[in-house]
Order: C-alpha cells, then sequence, then structure tokens
C-alpha cells in the first residue's frame, strides 16, 4: 500500500531495527502518529540523549553512561575473574541473576572467519594489554554455543594460556524445562559432558 511520505519514512525507520518486519514496523509508525506530541518529543529526546550520551567503557568495553564504568570501579568486585562476552546485552543478561562478582570484558562481536571477521575486529587486543598488568586469574569464555562463538573461545583459549591465565567456558546442557527427545545432538553431548553430582 501506498502511504504519505512521512508516514513511509518513518516506517522504513522502524524496519531498520533488528527483528522488526514490515507490519511490526508499520504498526509501530502508526502508534507513533497517534501518540501525544509530549510522548513523541520525550520518545525523541530520549533517544538522542542514549546515542550522544551513552559511550564504551574503556576497560571493559561496557556500555556506560561514565568511564570507567560503575563495574570497572566497583573495587568489592573479585578482580582475579574476568568474563568474556559479545556485548553489553550479555554483561545485563548475567548481571541480572546476581550470582557473578567479577569482572567483565565485551568483544563486540566474534570472530568469524565466513564473514571476514578475525581477532583484529573485534575487542581483544585491549583484553590482552589489560591481562597484563592485572591480577586476573580466571578468564571465563561466555559467547553463544555458535560455530563463531566456539572459534572465538578457542582463539582465545590458545591466546591466554601460555600466560598461565585459567581459561574456562559456560557449561553447556539442557535448557530447564525442555525435553530430551527435542534436543539436538550437541546440546545431549554438552548435557553429558557437563552433568554434575546430585
Amino acid at each position: 500500500m501506498l502511504y504519505p511520505t512521512p508516514i513511509a519514512k518513518l516506517i522504513d525507520s522502524f524496519s531498520k531495527l533488528p527483528g522488526i518486519g514490515i507490519k511490526t514496523a508499520t504498526r509501530l509508525a502508526f502508534y507513533t502518529i497517534g501518540m501525544s506530541d509530549d510522548d513523541v518529543n520525550e520518545f525523541a529526546k530520549n533517544l538522542l540523549a542514549a546515542k550522544r550520551e551513552l559511550s564504551y567503557c574503556s576497560i571493559c568495553g561496557n556500555l556506560t553512561d561514565e568511564d570507567p564504568c560503575a563495574i570497572c570501579q566497583d573495587e568489592s568486585r573479585d578482580q582475579t575473574t574476568i568474563l568474556i562476552v559479545e556485548d553489553s546485552r550479555d554483561v545485563s543478561a548475567m548481571e541480572n541473576i546476581q550470582e557473578y562478582h567479577g569482572l567483565y570484558h565485551v568483544l563486540h562481536g566474534l570472530i568469524s572467519p565466513m564473514n571476514g571477521i578475525g581477532p583484529d575486529d573485534i575487542n581483544l587486543k585491549s583484553l590482552i594489554t589489560r591481562l597484563m598488568d592485572s591480577e586476573v586469574e580466571e578468564v571465563i569464555v561466555a559467547t553463544n554455543a555458535t560455530a563463531d562463538g566456539e572459534a572465538t573461545s578457542m582463539y582465545i583459549s590458545r591466546v591466554l594460556k601460555p600466560a598461565g591465565i585459567k581459561v574456562t567456558r559456560l557449561a553447556r546442557g539442557l535448557a530447564v524445562g525442555s525435553d530430551i527427545e527435542y534436543a539436538d545432538e550437541v546440546t545431549l553431548l554438552r548435557a553429558i559432558e557437563n552433568r554434575t553430582e546430585l
């Protein structure tokens, strides 16, 4: 359907967001048009403020409004452990469980030979520099269980082990509430390998 140019441009803008198809973008555009001027102005102001005021922590690479970020500034955190994640959303997920109390390092991507992304294209150099002058004893690799996540974890392990730093990987296995009969072979293999004593 042909929409007036301002609506078409708004739909196009929403459709550039990840996971937003044309139908959802259209619904969001029409919803936005129906909002009060104050709400639209507030939305636009918040969007611009987030874009302008947020940056990446110079130590860990996490998204922050102060540098260094609050986690890196917190001296009560375990300084001997760094958990490596792909992006800032993963830091939030780990913080939500309130069980990990160490530091983080955000890669901003994964090594992906198929897509031409190598170690120099992600935030790895700063990790190596960071580890040289630190008391870190263990690095926990928490990348996704994908080919790129595995390639990244293997590379990190190969680089760090000669330095005497313990490199571990998050356990893999069956998700809570899942049925064994529907699990893929790799998940079942990881579940067997990472079994725990009751």
